[in-house]
């Protein structure tokens, strides 16, 4: 019994998989949904061997009403009311700053690894945007000072950064 109700449902699909797919791809305009309507109407065909037996045109009508109540019960679903599939990105939300968030705790850490004099004229002229005669000037220090503070400054957090594993 099982056998030949396996064959009546695979006829059943020979005959009318094609134009079911189609009839519901109109409806949902969702290749995936598609698969998932036409799928279930099938295992719904097959758990009523009845439907296998009607006559070509019945059983088409039969399997289209299916899959258009199926649609509809899908339309009227709760995840089908509160999902938003997304183009592009949508209006109003904030970007993943877990990276930069990282790199800032890795940068500071290495900041505090360099003596105060070097840290200082660091922060001043790349993150202040403080130019070596103004940082001289606001510190009291000769030019030469603050430009070879900074080079060691450099230095220093660059090797700093290396041994905490930032190679860029």
């Amino acid at each position: 019994m099982a056998r030949a109700s396996d064959e009546l449902l695979s006829t059943l699909f020979e005959c009318h998989g094609g134009a079911l797919r189609r009839y519901t791809h109109s409806l949902t305009r969702n290749a995936a949904l598609t698969e998932d309507i036409v799928q279930e109407t099938m295992l719904r065909a097959w758990q009523r061997p009845k439907v296998l037996e009607l006559d070509k045109d019945a059983a088409q009508a039969w399997l289209f009403t299916v899959a258009r109540r199926l649609v509809i019960d899908d339309a009227r679903s709760a995840r089908s009311r509160r999902e938003v599939a997304a183009l592009g990105e949508v209006e109003g939300t904030a970007l993943d700053r877990t990276d930069a968030v990282l790199d800032s705790i890795i940068v500071a850490d290495a900041l505090a690894s360099l003596s105060d004099h070097h840290r200082q004229i660091v922060i001043d002229a790349y993150f202040a945007g403080q130019s070596i005669p103004e940082i001289s000037r606001r510190l009291g220090i000769p030019e030469g000072t603050a430009k070879s503070r900074l080079h060691y400054g450099l230095r220093g957090l660059r090797l700093a950064l290396q041994e905490r594993g930032v190679t860029r």
